[in-house]
């Protein structure tokens, strides 16, 4: 292992190789030295993880980004360990490069949902290696300035299953839209088969959210505009995985690192999220600027409420972001407001009415109740709406898009 540095200036930029043979490290390290950075090298012969930590320089571990080039031929899994490692060692802001001679699709698939996004071949090729430093210089200037800009992320969980909480979610992002002229993005954060482009009647099938937390290495506005669906109110979303065939573990810090990201190229990210404290949605509170949590007025429901408002309430930073909202509420055979109230010591934000019927009939048509139809529900999320962005604003919608629904 070496520490050398390079060229002065900024940003700094730890170069990290794994398994590579001398002779290409130093040619890697003379491609990156001729980039406008200060650059701090380490090689490493064997594999790194968790369990075999490298004594890495504090210039290494202090450099803000890192390109790291590993070997992939010797071992896949190890690589892919080492990949982990340095990713978390960075929060996400590595670059990893594979040095592999193998042709086989499910080694360099493995890879890539890895997070590798650029290999090194069989020869070395220095324009070509340099074409790819400059690609990784721009998506990092591109998200330092997007920080500069920073919209709100918003986050609902349904405190059990079928409170609503997706039909809730639709709504307020479309409102902030149609009504508000709001850049906006809905996130349907389900590990598997969430419903929040089947209430929108758009396809978004193509590609979801968590399979784009897991290309965090490559992730820039390009990249997002390929994963996107886009509703016939401008409104953009990213699905949840459209299949029952398992779902493969998030990262939490990966998913931290994207929505600081998209924080950064919208007014408003709306996250749907499950009912569930897992890491991964405990990453996506961490992140949240505001919390709603969604209940119905039956008594499981209340219970389950009062246990998520005494979780979250433990920690200081929620409680002024955490507000309680009760849908379907209707006079009868529900448990009062102030009954709700008192078992879990917080005031109720909002109350949504029982609109069933409409709403069924809205999501089987894929057609969400607009802000220019006579409703008392959409009327209540009109106000809802304005207590995040304020007075309603005549924004006009994009062009429509395509209809799609599972039901015509």
């Amino acid at each position: 292992m070496s520490d050398a540095i390079y060229n002065p200036g900024t940003p700094s930029v730890a170069l990290i190789t794994v398994g590579i043979q001398p002779s290409l490290a130093d040619e890697v390290a003379q491609a990156v030295s001729e980039m406008p950075w200060t650059v701090r090298r380490a090689d490493c012969e064997g594999y790194i993880s968790h369990l075999r930590r490298p004594p890495f320089s504090q210039g290494v571990k202090s450099a803000h980004y890192c390109i790291a080039v590993i070997d992939l031929d010797t071992d896949i899994s190890q690589a892919i360990e080492a990949a982990a490692y340095i990713q978390e060692m960075f929060s996400g802001k590595a670059a990893l490069v594979a040095r592999s001679t193998s042709q086989d699709h499910e080694i360099l698939l493995r890879a890539m949902r890895a997070g590798f996004n650029d290999f090194i071949g069989e020869s070395f090729n220095s324009e070509s290696f340099a074409e790819t430093l400059t690609r990784i210089s721009q998506l990092w200037q591109t998200r330092a300035a997007s920080n500069s800009v920073r919209g709100s992320v918003v986050s609902l969980i349904g405190t059990k299953g079928g409170v609503g909480t997706t039909t809730l979610a639709v709504h307020l992002a479309m409102y902030l839209v149609q009504s508000h002229g709001k850049k906006t993005l809905l996130i349907d954060n389900h590990p598997q088969l969430g419903h929040a482009c089947v209430y929108l009647g758009i396809d978004g099938s193509r590609h979801n959210f968590h399979e784009l937390v897991r290309n965090l290495s490559r992730l820039d506005s390009e990249l997002l505009r390929g994963y996107i669906a886009t509703h016939s109110s401008g409104l953009e979303v990213l699905s949840s995985p459209d299949t029952c065939e398992g779902h493969q573990t998030t990262d939490p810090e990966q998913m931290s690192q994207t929505l600081d990201f998209l924080r950064g190229e919208y007014d408003y990210v709306i996250v749907d999220c499950p009912a569930t404290l897992d890491d991964t949605n405990l990453a996506v509170i961490e992140g949240s600027n505001v919390i709603y949590l969604v209940a119905t007025p039956e008594i499981g429901a209340v219970r389950d409420l009062s246990r998520f408002v005494d979780t979250l309430a433990q920690n200081d930073d929620n409680k002024d972001r955490l507000k309680v909202i009760v849908n379907r509420f209707s006079s009868q055979h529900a448990v009062g407001p102030e009954q709700i109230e008192k078992a879990i010591r917080t005031e109720i934000f909002m109350r949504f009415p029982n609109s069933y019927a409409e709403i069924v009939r809205s999501g089987i048509m894929g057609e969400p109740i607009g802000p220019k139809q006579k409703s008392e529900f959409g009327a209540q999320v009109a106000k809802w709406v304005a207590t995040l962005a304020g007075p309603g604003a005549s924004g006009g919608a994009p062009a429509a898009a395509k209809k799609f629904s599972l039901w015509k």
